[in-house]
């Protein structure tokens, strides 16, 4: 079975699918020693042993068994095989039985092995409990193989559409949205790094230490299945040096964002890339550049605030970006005016609920009678936890994150943060079922609450006070 195949199986498929090899056999009256062999030739860890007549499984001999018949003192290896079989309930289903009946009969039984045999009883091979924790991880371990080994762009727009197809499976098979954002922005992670590392054969690059970054929701974790480009370049360089070596990053970034978007990252509208001169800086311009923002009470500065401070490495020399971000949490805790602007406009984008009213709806003329799930959804979480996780000194870049980090140092309350992290997930899991249904452009994040059951209207009403619960802290820490 190739690596596309596994990567679009999940618990509910058939043990069919998980056959990869004819199974190994012995009768039995065949030597312990002999069984041994066929399985270390067979690089296995079982040996089905069959009916002499029927050739029908009647045992299996593991690696198990093995180690148990050594340790004990009248261990024979000329010893027939059949006399070392456990005295069990044998661990067999039928292939068209799911995987996850397999991982069950397995747990009840203490098993790591389930013989697979088809409508007649005839053996059609083993499926192991590695093959089971495979499959839990195996869709990111295959796509991200195949990632890791690609030689040319045109095997990387393949797995890029695997990764796609992954998250979607993902979604629809009922993977929580923390566990879903970090997969897909881990995948994403593996694709622009297999991209930078091709692309970096093909130009000279300044001899610096540099490192590519990534912002906004990539920077934190939190990418979902509609997503763009936001990343840039930091590298080390005296003040004198800095254009020169900023001309001769610039193709190389600029062909790696051509690149990103052929894999389906998008061309950022607001040219947030690391092709974009002024987001190609050295270490020093950074720390300039964010600098100017934390002095200005303009919009844009704020704007430009929450996008550029969820950052971190992707790809170079990491201690780079570290020491930015030591540099930010030094800077912005004697920044108090920053501070209390960024927490002003924190509060601003209210949960669309409502004291009498389920929800209150904005004036969008082109999506009328629609929540916007990100801009008042998971907005409210994200900016919190970072003005309040930026003041703490807490250098986790992501929402749920930071949130766990300022529970720890006594900023927020154990219960409050629980149910904060669960109406943040619960609204980025909404947006990604929606998002996986195939919402139109501009309408990626917006819902009709019509649409939903009962209970996910009364979940997200409860989701969406858990983010008042955020601002009202904000509102009180910094006395808004």
């Amino acid at each position: 079975m190739n690596d596309r195949a596994s990567a679009r199986l999940n618990l509910h498929s058939q043990l069919a699918a998980f056959v990869r090899r004819k199974p190994v056999t012995a009768m039995p009256e065949t030597p312990l020693q002999e069984v041994v062999e066929m399985m270390a030739e067979n690089n296995v860890g079982s040996v089905v042993i069959l009916e002499p007549e029927s050739s029908r499984p009647i045992g299996i001999f593991t690696l198990r068994d093995l180690l148990r018949e050594v340790a004990t003192k009248g261990f024979d290896p000329h010893a027939m095989v059949a006399s070392m079989i456990a005295d069990t309930n044998l661990p067999m289903l039928h292939w068209r039985q799911s995987a996850y009946q397999a991982e069950m009969l397995m747990a009840r039984q203490g098993a790591h092995h389930v013989i697979v045999v088809d409508a007649s009883g005839r053996l059609k091979g083993v499926v192991s409990q590695g093959d089971i924790l495979d499959l839990q991880r195996g869709g990111i371990k295959a796509i991200s193989g195949a990632i890791r080994n690609a030689r040319d762009m045109e095997t990387l727009l393949a797995a890029a559409a695997d990764v796609r197809r992954f998250a979607r499976q993902m979604v629809t098979e009922g993977h929580g949205a923390e566990q879903l954002t970090e997969t897909i922005s881990s995948l994403n992670d593996h694709l622009a790094v297999r991209v930078l590392e091709l692309t970096r054969f093909e130009h000279q690059l300044p001899k610096v230490e540099w490192c590519w970054v990534a912002f906004g929701s990539e920077g934190r974790y939190e990418q979902t299945l509609s997503t763009d480009q936001d990343n840039g370049i930091i590298f080390e360089a005296k003040k004198e040096d800095a254009e020169a070596i900023r001309l001769a990053f610039l193709p190389f970034a600029q062909e790696v964002n051509r690149r990103l978007d052929a894999c389906g990252f998008t061309l950022c509208k607001g040219n947030i890339m690391a092709g974009n001169p002024e987001l190609c800086l050295s270490l020093q311009e950074w720390k300039h550049r964010f600098s100017d923002w934390m002095r200005c009470s303009n919009p844009d500065a704020l704007l430009n605030a929450t996008i550029y401070f969820d950052f971190r490495a992707i790809y170079g020399a990491d201690e780079v970006a570290d020491e930015l971000r030591r540099w930010l949490l030094t800077t912005i805790p004697n920044e108090s005016t920053f501070q209390r602007l960024m927490a002003d406009n924190a509060v601003r984008a209210k949960p669309p609920v409502g004291v009498i009213r389920d929800f209150v709806f904005d004036d969008n003329k082109e999506f009328p009678h629609t929540l916007d799930l990100k801009g008042f959804g998971s907005r409210p979480f994200v900016d919190a936890a970072r003005i309040l996780a930026l003041a703490s000194d807490v250098a986790e870049t992501s929402t749920t994150e930071r949130l766990r980090a300022l529970q720890r140092n006594g900023k927020l309350g154990r219960e409050d943060v629980s149910a904060m992290i669960d109406g943040f997930h619960f609204i980025q899991e909404l947006r990604l079922r929606h998002q996986r249904n195939g919402a139109g452009e501009g309408a990626e994040n917006r819902i009709d609450p019509d649409n939903l059951n009962e209970l996910d209207r009364n979940v997200l009403k409860i989701a969406f006070k858990q983010a008042k619960k955020l601002q009202d802290k904000l509102t009180l820490d910094y006395k808004l």
